[in-house]
C-alpha cells in the first residue's frame, strides 16, 4: 500500500471518528433535553396539585363556618323555646289568668312556631346552598379559572385568571355579599366594570348566579381586548 493510499485510509478513519463523536453528542443532548422537560412537567404538576389542595381547604373552611352559623341559630331557637315554656309554667301556676295574658301567650306560641318553621326552612336551604357552592366552586375553578376567597365584612372575593392571553396569571376580581334583604350585593371590581350594577340587578331578578359569573368574566375579557 502506497503513502497516498495510507493517507486516504487515515483520512477516512478520522472522518468516521468525527461523525461517531458528533452522533454521540447529539444523543446526549437529546437525553438531557428529555430529562429537563420531564423535570419541568413534574414541577408544574406538583404546583397545580398544591393549588388545588389549598382551594379545597378554603372551601372546607367556608362550609365549616356555615355549619357553625346553623348551630348558633339552633341554640337561639332552644333559648326562645325555654323562655316560652317558662312563661307558660308561670301562668299555669297562677289561680287567675287574664284574657290579655292568655292572648299574649298564644301570640308567643304562634310566633315561636313561625320562627321555628322559618329557621328550619332556612337551615334546609343553607344546606342545599352549601352543596351547591361546593359543586359550583369545583366547576368554576376548572372551567372559568375562578378562585373564591372569604374576606372581611362577611364578603366573598371572586378572582378570575386566564383573562388576558398575554398575561394569563393576571387577576381580575370583584367582591360581593348577601344583604339583609337576602339579595346579592356587588361591590368594587378591579379593573372597574361599568356594567357591574346592571349585572347585579339582573342576578337579583333571575337568581341565575352562574350566568352572572359568566357575564362578569366576559366583561373582563372584553375590557382586555378593548
Amino acid at each position: 500500500m502506497g503513502e497516498d493510499e495510507l493517507a486516504l485510509l487515515n483520512q477516512s478513519i478520522n472522518e468516521f471518528g468525527d461523525k461517531f463523536r458528533n452522533r454521540l453528542d447529539d444523543n446526549r443532548s437529546q437525553v438531557l433535553g428529555l430529562r429537563d422537560a420531564f423535570k419541568d412537567s413534574m414541577k408544574a404538576f406538583s404546583e397545580k396539585m398544591s393549588l388545588k389542595l389549598k382551594e379545597e381547604e378554603r372551601m372546607a373552611e367556608m362550609i365549616l363556618e356555615y355549619k357553625n352559623q346553623l348551630c348558633k341559630q339552633n341554640e337561639l331557637i332552644q333559648e326562645k323555646k325555654e323562655n316560652v315554656l317558662k312563661m307558660i309554667a308561670e301562668v299555669k301556676g297562677k289561680e287567675q289568668e287574664s284574657e290579655e295574658l292568655t292572648a299574649k301567650i298564644q301570640d308567643l306560641k304562634e310566633e315561636y312556631a313561625r320562627k321555628k318553621e322559618a329557621i328550619s326552612t332556612a337551615n334546609k336551604a343553607n344546606e342545599e346552598r352549601l352543596k351547591g357552592l361546593q359543586k359550583s366552586a369545583d366547576l368554576y375553578r376548572d372551567y372559568l379559572g375562578l378562585e373564591i376567597r372569604k374576606i372581611h365584612g362577611n364578603k366573598l372575593q371572586f378572582i378570575f385568571t386566564s383573562i388576558d392571553p398575554k398575561n394569563p396569571e393576571s387577576p381580575y376580581m370583584f367582591s360581593m355579599s348577601i344583604n339583609e334583604a337576602k339579595e346579592y350585593e356587588v361591590y368594587d371590581s378591579s379593573p372597574h366594570l361599568e356594567c357591574l350594577a346592571e349585572f347585579q340587578e339582573k342576578v337579583r331578578k333571575t337568581n341565575n348566579f352562574s350566568a352572572f359569573l359568566a357575564n362578569v368574566r366576559k366583561a373582563f375579557i372584553a375590557k382586555v381586548h378593548n
